[in-house]
């Protein structure tokens, strides 16, 4: 009995040196069977780096009287654009370049090779497309026939919307989707304007909304896209002093006689009058006078941007690359990109009715922190890439900015096409509110 005790005692003590052994180098983990909770890894963990992919756009082959052919009408050519043929945007447009959004949007779709800055990409199969865009200039075509309203040439203008609506209705995937994941661009104030109801539920690219009735156009499926300035970037705006160099406080060269929102600019012609600092002068659109333009924007601190016709105007967008800090009057303006930038870190805003206060507005300006003010400049100076329209597009500039704001709305547009599909009754929601 004793000799087969010690043989136990010896075995155990064995077990116990092989176990202590074990945990001793590491071949055994104690903690994970008794302890699992403080199991903690030390082999970092990589997860693979996966860009997020573009916006797979569809564009219909539309012919040339719908978009580049208003460029060059003398040309006769129906075949659809390609990169090899676009032609470039004239320089001597004037004001009509303000409402060239939709040249860069088509021009950027047409862009080939592979760009991973690239925020949408042209596909040739419809069924991959997430978004469908409509290649139709419609501010152009008001610009081009018949920008009066009123002269014959209107109808020309008319009968391409009717087209391109007839285009539209015969087109299966507008039909699938009733038009909710198309992108149509609107940037003119007037574009479209006779058709407009019949593409309510599609995703429109705006200056604003000051023209649209709200079941026809609104922020929760539209994007606010930026005019194209006028005025030439500054683009060596490195002074030694640059607020001391900017002697102007306030700038305004314009049209002072607008209507509905924009009465504002006529009575700030008396408010504004009387200031050595001030520059507040009625002009119109020129060769000289956006040459002064571009002139008296670098020269000053503060360029206002009061309501035109309609909340926006180009002038906004002048002052951004002229990194003359924006003074925004304008009740009902609604911004490009902003639930991506913070326009309070580069401008100031002013009710009409505080504009409207004899002295206020200068004063406010006057006592302005200078080192707020070049806060606001060194601000300017790095977002406003995100403003200039170029051919082929540059990572972050407005084309791709617009195309990602596009992108945003895509969610949306499928759940509203989703639901349409298995509702077999008039959306109770809708109703209910």
């Amino acid at each position: 009995m004793k000799l087969l005790g010690r043989a136990v005692l010896s075995l155990i003590f064995l077990l116990i040196l092989t176990l202590t052994y074990s945990i001793f180098i590491g071949t055994l983990d104690v903690r994970s069977h008794f302890f699992p909770l403080l199991n903690i890894s030390t082999t970092p963990i990589t997860a693979p780096c996966r860009a997020e992919s573009p916006l797979r756009v569809y564009m219909y082959d539309f012919p040339r009287r719908f978009n580049v052919g208003m460029l060059n009408r003398r040309s006769s050519d129906e075949t659809p654009v390609t990169s090899r043929d676009l032609p470039a945007w004239p320089r001597n447009s004037g004001l009509r370049r303000q409402h060239s959004v939709e040249y860069w949007m088509m021009a950027s779709l047409l862009c080939e090779g592979e760009d991973p800055t690239r925020e949408a990409v042209r596909v040739s199969d419809p069924d991959s497309a997430d978004v469908f865009f409509v290649p139709f200039f419609s501010s152009l075509s008001f610009n081009t026939h018949g920008h009066n309203m009123t002269d014959p040439a209107t109808e020309i203008d008319r009968q391409l919307q009717v087209d391109v609506l007839k285009f539209l209705r015969d087109s299966s995937y507008w039909q699938r989707s009733a038009g909710r994941d198309h992108v149509i661009p609107m940037n003119h104030p007037n574009a479209f304007r006779y058709l407009r109801e019949e593409v309510n539920t599609s995703i429109l690219i705006v200056a604003d909304f000051g023209r649209y009735h709200k079941i026809i156009a609104n922020l929760s499926k539209d994007v606010v896209a930026p005019y194209v300035h006028i005025v030439d970037s500054f683009i060596n705006d490195d002074p030694p002093d640059p607020y001391g160099s900017r002697s102007t406080l306030l700038f305004f060269k314009g049209t002072t006689v607008r209507k509905d929102e924009g009465i504002v600019r006529a009575k700030l012609t008396k408010i504004l009058a009387g200031y050595e600092d001030v520059r507040y002068e009625n002009s119109h659109a020129t060769g000289e006078s956006i040459k002064a333009s571009t002139e008296g924007m670098r020269l000053s601190k503060f360029c206002l941007h009061p309501a035109g016709d309609t909340p926006s105007s180009c002038r906004l967008f002048d002052a951004i690359v002229s990194h003359c800090v924006p003074v925004i009057v304008s009740d009902q303006i609604e911004l490009p990109y902003e639930d991506e930038l913070d326009y309070t870190e580069f401008s100031v805003f002013f009710s009409v009715k505080e504009a409207l206060v004899p002295g206020y507005m200068v004063t406010q300006l006057r006592q302005f922190p200078k080192e707020r003010w070049l806060e606001m400049w060194r601000r300017l100076k790095s977002i406003s890439h995100h403003f200039e329209f170029q051919y082929p597009p540059k990572k972050d500039d407005a084309v791709n900015m617009i195309w990602r704001q596009v992108k945003h709305k895509v969610p949306a547009a499928k759940l509203a096409v989703h639901r349409s599909r298995r509702l077999k009754i008039p959306d109770w929601w809708r109703r209910r509110r």
